[in-house]
């Protein structure tokens, strides 16, 4: 009884109220009466006894029960898109669709290319390319709103699966005239001389640093800060003083002769990771999986003609 109430109109329903967080704003995405959508949710509740969401005065939150259900019906509708895309390809329709969640070092100047190179061959295939903080990548990857993941992390992730992975050193960024351009290593304790600009304290690449000023004592004062990396590396075009980056971020800049950057040395700027990122225990589309595959070959030399390009 069950397994026959969990029709896919039902599931659809719930998992868009899951995802807004409103019987209301459900309604307007899809464009059906918040008592229909009321109705189905109901209808699951009792046909799986058990209580869904928690009514609340801000909206509707999922219940232990409800995120359970949320997981079971995320998979069943990217078995779906798979199984459409897949026959879609076979019919010689499209060759697939890829959705990457990507952190906004890898999206400027690093996929552009791959993807390009990638449609040489595949040529119907497009891309949905979503620049997201790097500690947003995984929960779009459960959430079903993306089948790769690009992203920076310190730390494993439940229900991730890492496709590949590799260091991803912290770089100190300056124009060639700069007087710190000719070092082969700086530290943070050297930065503190000049003019600084460093990302956003919710970022994993400001919070390493700030640890690792806090460990020495270091009083580090940007004289900016902002959250897009644009903005930092328009600072040090412009002659403003410093910045600091991961070699993905900095690698078209400095391949241009534009800017130098520099090895930072300090303990524990280290232990952050590229990371080529899907959901655990999904089969991809065929179209996905292709470029996944082109992502795992492609990745560790592009990554390492960076680093040469770097010094």
């Amino acid at each position: 009884m069950r397994a026959h109430h969990l029709q896919d109109t039902a599931l659809r329903y719930f998992l868009e109220v899951v995802r807004s967080g409103s019987l209301a704003v459900a309604s307007e995405r899809l464009h059906v009466a918040a008592s229909a959508i009321s109705r189905q949710i109901s209808g699951l509740e009792q046909a799986l006894d058990t209580v869904l969401f928690e009514r609340q005065p801000r909206g509707m939150v999922p219940t232990p029960a409800g995120e359970i259900l949320a997981a079971h019906a995320r998979r069943s509708s990217m078995d779906a898109d798979r199984v459409l895309e897949d026959l879609d390809a076979l019919r010689g329709a499209r060759q697939g669709r890829v959705r990457i969640a990507s952190a906004e070092g890898f999206a400027s100047h690093f996929l552009p290319p791959l993807i390009v190179e990638f449609r040489r061959v595949h040529e119907r295939m497009v891309f949905d390319v979503a620049v997201v903080a790097p500690g947003e990548v995984p929960a779009r990857l459960r959430a079903g709103d993306a089948d790769i993941g690009l992203t920076f992390s310190r730390t494993p992730e439940k229900d991730i699966r890492v496709e590949h992975q590799q260091p991803a050193p912290i770089l100190a960024l300056m124009r060639p005239d700069h007087p710190l351009a000719a070092a082969r290593s700086l530290t943070l304790a050297r930065l503190c001389e000049y003019p600084v600009a460093l990302p956003a304290p919710d970022t994993t690449l400001r919070q390493m640093i700030d640890i690792a000023c806090s460990r020495q004592q270091i009083d580090l004062q940007p004289m900016l800060t902002c959250n897009t990396v644009a903005v930092l590396h328009g600072f040090v075009l412009e002659g403003g003083g410093l910045t600091v980056s991961g070699e993905v971020s900095a690698r078209h800049w400095v391949a241009s002769g534009q800017m130098v950057a520099v090895p930072l040395r300090d303990r524990g700027l280290d232990l952050r990771d590229i990371q080529l990122q899907t959901l655990a225990a999904r089969t991809l589309p065929h179209g996905a999986q292709r470029f996944l595959d082109f992502l795992k070959q492609r990745l560790p030399e592009r990554l390492q003609a960076s680093r040469r390009r770097g010094g």
